[in-house]
């Protein structure tokens, strides 16, 4: 099982890549804690999770093809 991973702002500087594909996880937990092993830069910067577009705020099944994305904190203007 693959899952794509959409990767914004300085998390780009962390990982150096806007995506990631990640093999056999089925969790966002098991998909965190695998990235943050690959990237131990993670583990410091907030972001938040979104699964298919939807921001989760527990741990989520994921399934084969489906994209997450890391969001860091923004600010407008």
């Amino acid at each position: 099982m693959q899952v794509n991973v959409i990767l914004f702002g300085r998390l780009t500087d962390v990982t150096g890549s806007n995506t990631i594909a990640v093999q056999d996880v089925q969790d966002t937990d098991q998909l965190l804690h695998r990235l943050k092993e690959r990237y131990p830069a993670l583990a410091g910067l907030p972001y938040i999770v979104a699964v298919d577009k939807q921001i989760i705020l527990a741990n989520t099944p994921l399934t084969d093809n489906i994209t997450v994305a890391l969001l860091p904190p923004y600010s407008g203007g």
